[in-house]
């Protein structure tokens, strides 16, 4: 990424699109389309006419959790975000402090040991770091009022106190309504993400139906993302995702019949990437993936993808480059800032259509 751009703050949207003015729904953000190095400007309700058939759409089935809530380290006040559930039933979390305008900011990690008191006296305890190489999101183990032996409740604890985790460019609190798209689904066991996979947020019923009365397709998988890297933009960690055998049955088909596969979000990238093979082929899976898309690594089957605008410090710029390359980015980038496009997860849109041939197969063995 150009590393002059800035992007200023009056470019954050701090409200969803719909409280901008009467009348306007979701899908009421602008587009900004590159195809290679071409850049064009649309209003995100064109996506039907920019779009055809037998193209399909990947969207994230993930739901947002309210996953920030509030808690105490000795007399101090601290907001824990839950960020991804464990299979040994752990939780990794980030501790923030409150910076006294309803948003938090980075607070040190640790240390081991560190108890954090929580509503319905529920304890959390932080055991080790995530990563060896940062220690802002560690394994923390929950322990219910009852005992160990009740096993604790946290999708519970997070619906009954948790709200939406919310960063200092937003106005103000949102319901956690604003934070789901249309796309999501409630899962059985409570999981889900815990900041919204934001990219298919403009998405309506009725855009959908129109996508679909135009012959474009559509194929869920599931990504469950953690919290993000507000100040430090770090790779993404390991994260949980699905790919069912309808949709890798869909993905495989769209392709070889000449339709191009669309990644709605960074999310679906990743999840769709990781159940690709060497060969190209999609399989059903599910587990955990530690994949990060890179220009080296390249992209096996996403020809395009629909997503948010990132900093410029951001690492998701790579999975943008691996898909369209630098050029292309870079040049994107500068038409947003030009044309006073908004940032962040109630921002404006970008569809990016690469050239044809410019997928780059190596082989990675990140699925976990």
């Amino acid at each position: 990424m150009t590393t002059a751009l800035r992007v200023p703050d009056e470019l954050s949207a701090r409200v969803p699109a719909e409280q901008r003015g009467p009348g306007l729904d979701r899908d009421a953000v602008r587009l900004l389309v590159s195809r290679g190095t071409e850049v064009s400007h649309h209003e995100f309700v064109e996506l039907p006419r920019l779009l055809r058939a037998g193209d399909l759409l990947v969207v994230n089935t993930s739901p947002t959790l309210a996953a920030a809530v509030d808690g105490h380290v000795g007399h101090a006040r601290v907001v824990v975000h839950f960020s991804t559930w464990g299979d040994d039933g752990r939780w990794a979390v980030e501790l923030r402090d409150p910076d006294g305008t309803g948003t938090t900011r980075a607070r040190a990690g640790g240390p081991a040991g560190t108890v954090v008191r929580l509503p319905g006296d529920v304890g959390l305890v932080l055991e080790e770091p995530l990563s060896a190489h940062s220690a802002r999101l560690w394994w923390a183990r929950v322990s219910a009022p009852t005992g160990p032996d009740e096993g604790p409740d946290v999708p519970g604890l997070l619906r009954e106190h948790g709200r939406p985790i919310r960063y200092a460019y937003t106005e103000r609190d949102q319901p956690l309504s604003a934070y789901q798209t249309v796309f999501a689904l409630p899962s059985a066991d409570g999981a889900g993400s815990a900041e919204m996979p934001s990219a298919a947020r403009p998405f309506t019923a009725r855009l959908v139906a129109e996508l679909v009365s135009r012959g474009v397709q559509f194929a869920p998988v599931t990504l469950h993302t953690g919290v993000a890297s507000a100040e430090a933009h770090e790779p993404p960690y390991p994260e949980r995702f699905a790919m069912p055998e309808a949709s890798a049955r869909l993905i495989n088909a769209a392709g070889a019949g000449g339709g191009r596969i669309l990644a709605v979000g960074t999310t679906a990238v990743r999840a769709v990437e990781s159940a690709t093979g060497p060969d190209g082929v999609v399989r059903a899976t599910e587990g955990w993936t530690g994949l990060v898309v890179t220009p080296e690594r390249g992209v096996r089957v996403v020809d395009g993808l629909l997503t948010g605008l990132h900093e410029p410090e951001a690492s998701h710029l790579l999975m943008l480059e691996a898909v369209a390359g630098r050029a292309a980015v870079d040049r994107a980038y500068e038409g947003a800032l030009r044309g006073r496009y908004l940032w962040h997860e109630f921002g404006d849109v970008h569809l990016i259509l690469p050239e044809e041939g410019s997928h780059t197969a190596q082989d990675s063995s990140d699925c976990w």
